[in-house]
């Protein structure tokens, strides 16, 4: 397809029939979903299934997050004209069945009952046979997210770019807090701690439980590229889930983000990262913690749509 199709290339949301191939859509038209992809509920031959949790209520900050998924749907249509950038010509869009399957429908006045609405959501995506990637949401969302992809994978590794570990004590288990999902994974057996690891770390915490930590002094020292290495090799053939808490990259890259910290990673350090994790067995993924009402020319969602893309290209640089 040419730029010049977008005379007639409109609303492929709703009208594309194909859900492989790139887009010509004017970027600035047309319905926002992700990638362009097609919205449906039916993933009957569909590889990854895009799903929007635009759920906020557990922060310990600024809120805003539930408008997330709405914004990085608008900024993935800048990437969808070309295969994406550094992957040896590897064009997802067009070898793999994409499909956005549309947000979690819940009750945000029954904040108890918001796990396990999710993780039915999620394993009622898994069960038809698709992957999938989710856009958050705050990082509350990754435990139920965690807890579907388990029942279907077993015990998995989990790889987390995150500013904070997420392990701070809570043994409460009615408790959603989007600052001890880990804790609460591991707590729950759902992954394998010498198997998993945090990376781009810039706060404190008293025990990490095991999980090593690859913080974002080393990423700085020791260069993205050593610090994929080192995670490949942590992983190893383990079958993981990654996680992408926006506020890995440092304020001036994602400033729209509810507990922004100083001294992340830059988006060019996390896009190597991404990219050199290829060979990695990803089962399935998220981007979280995108607020659009703090955002500065909305260059958080850009950067949560690009994450959402590398992620489904490290699903499909395995299978393809």
């Amino acid at each position: 397809m040419a730029l010049e199709d977008a005379k007639h290339d409109v609303d492929g949301a709703f009208t594309r029939r194909d859900l492989r191939g790139l887009s010509s859509e004017n970027t600035f038209g047309g319905a926002t979903s992700f990638l362009r992809r097609r919205y449906t509920k039916d993933l009957a031959g569909v590889d990854i299934a895009i799903t929007g949790v635009p759920f906020d209520q557990a922060v310990t900050n600024r809120p805003g997050t539930r408008l997330g998924p709405r914004a990085i749907r608008a900024a993935s249509a800048l990437q969808v004209n070309d295969p994406p950038y550094g992957w040896d010509g590897f064009d997802p869009l067009s070898e793999l069945a994409i499909a956005d399957y549309g947000d979690l429908a819940f009750d945000y006045a029954r904040m108890a009952d918001f796990p396990a609405a999710l993780e039915a959501h999620a394993s009622g995506i898994l069960s038809q046979g698709a992957a999938m990637i989710a856009l958050g949401g705050d990082h509350s969302i990754t435990l139920p997210l965690l807890r579907a992809h388990v029942k279907r994978h077993g015990k998995l590794a989990l790889i987390q770019c995150d500013a904070h570990t997420d392990t701070w004590p809570d043994d409460e288990p009615a408790r959603v807090d989007h600052g001890t999902f880990t804790y609460k994974a591991v707590q729950e057996g759902l992954i394998d701690v010498a198997r998993s690891v945090h990376i781009g770390i810039r706060t404190v915490v008293e025990d990490n439980l095991g999980i090593e930590v690859l913080d974002a002094r080393k990423v700085h020292e020791q260069g993205p590229a050593a610090i994929a290495r080192h995670a490949r090799e942590i992983v190893g053939d383990a079958p993981c889930y990654l996680s992408f808490d926006i506020d890995c990259l440092d304020p001036a890259f994602a400033p729209g983000t509810g507990t922004p910290v100083w001294g992340g990673l830059s988006s060019g350090q996390a896009a190597i990262v991404m990219r050199d994790l290829a060979g990695i067995a990803l089962v399935g993924g998220d981007v979280v913690e995108v607020s659009p009402p703090f955002d500065t020319a909305e260059i958080t969602a850009v950067a949560g749509a690009h994450v959402a893309m590398e992620l489904i290209c490290l699903w499909g640089w395995t299978r393809r």
